[in-house]
């Protein structure tokens, strides 16, 4: 039986994917290399370390890579962060979630000062049990270590969670750790690829997923 509800949330519970793939574009141009954002979209889930080998070699990710990530991350919370915005039935599944006795958890490849920022624009910061982010794990998804830091900070064996996210790279990362994945549609990946990647259930975005609560694997805790 759950016991916690882990959560991505950019393409989850933010519609930010787009927005993410135009701020890489952007801080790939200002270091010299032209790589467009309809290229970068389908790689949005992963963090920045995990990213940039699709795009550059080993030598120029030496020379350019930490550089290029402290730039986006510095472009995004200053041109694009404003732009994000919640999908519909974000709180009111937190609510009916922490109604139902689960522990909620958030866990991104994002840098935690998004996380905070995310937390604040999905209005669900006082139902959020704990999070985790880039900064708590050595490699970001589809790398288990986020994962497996939220399970070791919220005491949890795999088989008491669940992970929600929409690429996939949350599926990938959540099988290596050992936790069953649900998938989400809101993010723009194709539901072929989230169930080859190993999600068991799908659901269009929160709102489907509330209006369907009752019927999934989380109707009771």
């Amino acid at each position: 039986m759950f016991k916690a509800v882990i959560f991505d949330i950019d393409g989850t519970l933010v519609d930010s994917v787009d927005l993410h793939a135009e701020a890489w574009e952007e801080a790939f141009r200002r270091f010299g290399f032209s790589i467009p954002a309809e290229k970068i979209r389908g790689k949005i889930g992963k963090g920045g370390d995990q990213l940039l080998p699709d795009f550059l070699d080993q030598r120029l990710i030496a020379r350019f890579g930490s550089e290029i990530q402290a730039f986006r991350t510095d472009l995004f919370a200053r041109k694009y962060m404003d732009r994000v915005h919640p999908f519909p039935g974000v709180r009111d599944l937190f609510s009916a979630l922490r109604a139902r006795g689960f522990r909620l958890v958030l866990a991104s490849s994002g840098k935690e000062d998004e996380v905070k920022r995310y937390q604040e624009i999905a209005g669900i910061t006082d139902l959020v049990d704990s999070a985790t982010s880039s900064d708590d794990a050595e490699h970001s998804k589809p790398a288990p270590d986020i994962f497996q830091a939220a399970l070791a900070r919220n005491g949890l064996q795999p088989d008491e969670a669940v992970v929600i996210g929409d690429s996939p790279y949350d599926a990938e990362a959540a099988t290596r750790a050992g936790i069953q994945a649900m998938g989400v549609l809101c993010g723009g990946f194709p539901e072929e690829d989230l169930r080859a990647a190993g999600c068991h259930w799908i659901f269009q975005d929160p709102a489907h997923l509330l209006a369907e609560l009752d019927r999934s694997p989380l109707g009771t805790a």
